[in-house]
């Protein structure tokens, strides 16, 4: 599943006209790299959520043939569902009982997303998330055995965690990608939310219940094109990935 449905605000006000799916990058939109990026890993069937400028989006898979992929479209064009509602909304799209890769539409990366894939089939996870050891103010918490116990906001010093225990310096912290693998048992944990949630929240509150993991990559080299000084990076950088 591709996330491409946000209002791009921090990429005003080239948003202002198009998605922040449809910002070119080397000549590229984002969404053609993230869809091309997929199929040379060996993933032809995609989901791609629409609300900002959705017909944009629509408009632009139709003129491309859906680039000879099996996708479909995830309409959020009434209610922007937030992650985690996106998600389960295209629940019906992942009912082969696999799992299944999300990936955020402003990522750029040279993430191995196969071997990714097979590590989490591999893990018994409900979900796997790809991270590295990075700056970011906003860090996951893990222990030893590689289980998610909470969130950080190191700016502000907001904390959320189910565990009462949680003490942030004892556990492994890193920073999450925008690259993550669920399998279909993360729906269960989903039913009694309402039709708009966060995936991260969701991932915390449900942190001493599911089994949410990780999987570190420290050479991962990606730039997030959610912001005007990003995009002037990636259009610099981008070849290299």
């Amino acid at each position: 599943m591709i996330f491409a449905a946000g209002l791009g605000t921090r990429l005003k006000p080239i948003t202002d006209t198009i998605p922040k799916a449809l910002v070119p990058v080397g000549g590229k939109t984002l969404l053609e790299h993230v869809i091309t990026k997929l199929a040379n890993q060996g993933f032809d069937e995609m989901i791609v959520n629409v609300h900002h400028h959705a017909d944009k989006i629509i408009d632009f898979l139709k003129e491309n043939k859906n680039f000879g992929l099996h996708i479909e479209i995830s309409d959020e064009r009434d209610l922007l569902l937030d992650t985690g509602g996106g998600i389960r909304k295209a629940a019906h799209f992942f009912n082969d009982g696999e799992p299944f890769l999300i990936h955020n539409v402003d990522i750029l990366s040279d993430a191995d997303l196969a071997e990714l894939y097979q590590i989490h089939k591999e893990s018994g996870n409900d979900a796997t998330l790809l991270v590295k050891e990075r700056e970011t103010s906003r860090y996951l918490y893990f222990d030893e055995t590689k289980h998610l116990k909470g969130w950080m906001n190191t700016k502000t010093g907001e904390i959320k965690s189910p565990f009462a225990d949680f003490e942030p310096e004892r556990e492994n912290k890193f920073a999450f990608s925008g690259i993550h693998v669920l399998s279909p048992t993360i729906f269960e944990f989903m039913k009694d939310y309402p039709a708009k949630f966060p995936i991260m929240d969701f991932y915390i509150e449900n942190a001493a219940l599911a089994h949410i993991g990780y999987h570190l990559n420290n050479n991962l080299r990606m730039i997030d094109v959610g912001k005007l000084d990003s995009l002037k990076e990636a259009e610099e950088h981008f070849k290299e990935l």
